[in-house]
């Protein structure tokens, strides 16, 4: 073989193992380049995605905050305490036998609306005519032999001694016929009063003791509403007149009542003094021992000024609200006074014609630009909207 031809053998040989040392090599830069590259590209994209989103969000802040004022307008702000009461007849009777005896009439039953001198019911008389009879008898036996006596005694047939003693007989007689008379008239049990009987505790045949019970009668056309007044606010209630009230039971319809009395004294448990308010009741629709929730106006400002309570807010250990002032939001220190309902009264620190942020008011600082959506005079007008 020549020289040259194995030469060539050589650097083919050399040539094909360099080659085949080189294929790994060429494969893993083929796959770090089909994997690597894709990967970093993305992750690029995601970086550039971020900083997008925060130059949008810085942008964002500095955009003026949507919100929405309530104008400040002198109105009517009042305190109130709700108390529950209770009915209460403004009488309540229960009338007893005075004499006893047997049941002969029953005029009345339960829910009978009687007037004053009305007769409830009749015990048997003839008893005690009998005995007002005897007695009318023996007095009337007495009266003429005084008027005898007295003709003797002008003529001094008899002693001074015997004619007062006659005397005395017509005075016992006169007193034990006027006995026997009312307890003659006892039998009739009349009504004292005027109103509805509650309840009725005899029938026809029964017997009565002295004493036992025969009808409860109750005046209910005028009720005394009962409440307690815990000793705090008594001053408070003495200077009311009226009292306005609801009625459960009646689905909370409303009523006005009067001052009538406060009792001087507590009850000794609760510690509240007894507040009877005259309410009047003509038709009976309430009917007593009904749970009666009285509302007492403790405090009033016919011309406050009031905020709602959730716009209040804490900056530097000081209470206020934001106000918007030429679309800027200012921070208002101000001190306030009592709670009406959602309200609370401001007793400094606004004046009418103030707007307060109310929607908005959490995501502003002092200084912020805002932008009013919307301005309000009322609540209920932001409430309209926002339905």
């Amino acid at each position: 073989m020549k020289p040259t031809s194995r030469f060539w053998q050589t650097v083919k040989r050399t040539f094909l193992r360099l080659v085949w040392h080189t294929i790994p090599f060429v494969i893993l830069a083929l796959v770090v380049f089909l994997v690597i590259v894709p990967v970093g590209r993305k992750i690029t994209a995601k970086k550039n995605a971020l900083v997008a989103q925060q130059s949008s969000q810085v942008q964002e802040t500095d955009k003026a905050v949507r919100v929405v004022t309530l104008e400040m307008v002198p109105e009517d702000l009042k305190e109130m305490i709700s108390l529950p009461g209770v009915a209460r007849p403004w009488k309540s009777l229960e009338v007893v036998a005075e004499v006893a005896g047997r049941v002969m009439e029953k005029n009345m039953d339960d829910g009978t609306v009687v007037a004053r001198g009305d007769v409830l019911a009749v015990i048997d008389q003839r008893d005690y005519r009998n005995a007002y009879d005897s007695a009318r008898a023996s007095y009337d036996t007495a009266v003429l032999n005084l008027q005898r006596f007295e003709a003797l005694s002008k003529q001094q047939f008899i002693t001074q001694s015997q004619l007062e003693d006659i005397s005395a007989q017509v005075k016992t007689t006169r007193a034990a016929m006027e006995t026997a008379k009312l307890n003659l008239e006892r039998c009739t049990i009349r009504t004292p009063m005027a109103g509805v009987v509650d309840r009725s505790h005899i029938e026809e045949g029964s017997f009565l003791g002295v004493s036992d019970p025969v009808a409860r009668i109750l005046q209910i056309d005028t009720l005394k509403i009962q409440v307690g007044i815990p000793e705090s606010d008594v001053p408070m209630v003495k200077k009311r007149k009226q009292f306005d009230m609801t009625v459960d039971a009646l689905g909370g319809k409303s009523f006005t009542g009067q001052y009538h009395y406060l009792q001087k004294t507590t009850d000794s448990l609760a510690r509240l003094y007894n507040l009877e308010i005259g309410l009047e009741n003509p038709g009976h629709e309430i009917l007593p021992d009904m749970f009666v929730r009285v509302a007492i106006v403790k405090n009033r400002d016919e011309q406050g000024l009031g905020v709602p309570m959730y716009s209040l807010i804490t900056r530097r250990g000081q209470t206020g609200v934001f106000v918007a002032d030429q679309e800027t939001a200012k921070f208002v220190p101000v001190e306030t006074g009592f709670q009406d309902g959602w309200k609370i009264q401001v007793t400094a620190g606004l004046s009418p014609g103030d707007h307060v942020v109310v929607v908005g008011h959490r995501i502003i600082e002092d200084g912020d630009p805002v932008q009013v959506e919307r301005r309000v005079r009322s609540m209920s007008e932001l409430g309209a909207g926002l339905r």
